[in-house]
């Protein structure tokens, strides 16, 4: 990519459930209708199970098994199979024209497990990508990547355990992979590592592998009324 690098709008959404941010990806993907407006949505969700579109539906009596748990469940339009969101993850919702960067999803999966590599290294812990989507740390999954792509505007994105409690993955195979298991950057390290602690990582390893700047959203007051239909 040549020239001046896209701008990405960074938005802070702190703690949203998981069907307000649909809602708010949504509003991010018109946007790109008038123009480039690419946008990174970082948050964190309470207790949700989401599965993508590469499996036929999952039982009833299994989703409602989920529920009793306290988690939501969602179908979503992402690839890949069932997951788990919940607090302690950082969750990263990029929405971009892949026009202003290069028109390919193979390309922009792998930029995605690059940038977490690069979060990772930056923690020193070694991960690596695999035969199935997503980052790894060994045989066990750090990050899970789950995208979106119409008319190249991507949506849904990553999903980073920092200090997620674990015992949530225990209920479902993550991704449909069997004999796989799941980790966190708190787990490799032996100690806390916050969504707080890494989001300025992974910001920094986003701009470096995108090639990009990055601009912090208006006040939250401003977002949130742009943002309200109502």
């Amino acid at each position: 990519m040549q020239g001046i690098r896209p701008v990405v709008e960074v938005v802070r959404l702190g703690l949203v459930t998981y069907q307000e941010a649909l809602r708010l990806q949504q509003v991010y993907v018109n946007r790109h209708r008038s123009g480039p407006a690419h946008a990174l949505l970082l948050c964190q969700h309470p207790p949700v199970y989401t599965t993508g579109i590469r499996h036929k539906p999952y039982p009833a009596p299994l989703l409602d098994q989920l529920r009793l748990l306290g988690a939501d469940v969602h179908r979503t339009n992402r690839g890949g199979l069932i997951t788990f969101h919940g607090p302690g993850q950082l969750v990263c919702y990029p929405v971009l024209n892949l026009g202003s960067f290069k028109k390919s999803v193979r390309w922009y999966v792998c930029q995605l497990e690059k940038t977490i590599i690069s979060v990772c290294s930056r923690f020193g812990v070694e991960a690596s990508t695999s035969p199935h989507t997503g980052v790894w740390v060994g045989d066990n999954k750090v990050c899970a990547v789950g995208i979106h792509c119409g008319r190249y505007i991507t949506s849904h994105g990553l999903a980073l355990n920092c200090d997620t409690d674990m015992s949530w993955f225990s209920h479902i195979v993550p991704c449909g992979i069997e004999g796989k298991g799941v980790t966190s950057l708190s787990a490799e390290l032996h100690r806390d590592v916050s969504v707080e602690e890494t989001t300025p990582h992974l910001l920094e390893a986003f701009r470096d592998q995108f090639n990009c700047q990055l601009t912090d959203a208006q006040t939250a007051e401003d977002h949130w009324s742009r943002t309200d239909p109502t």
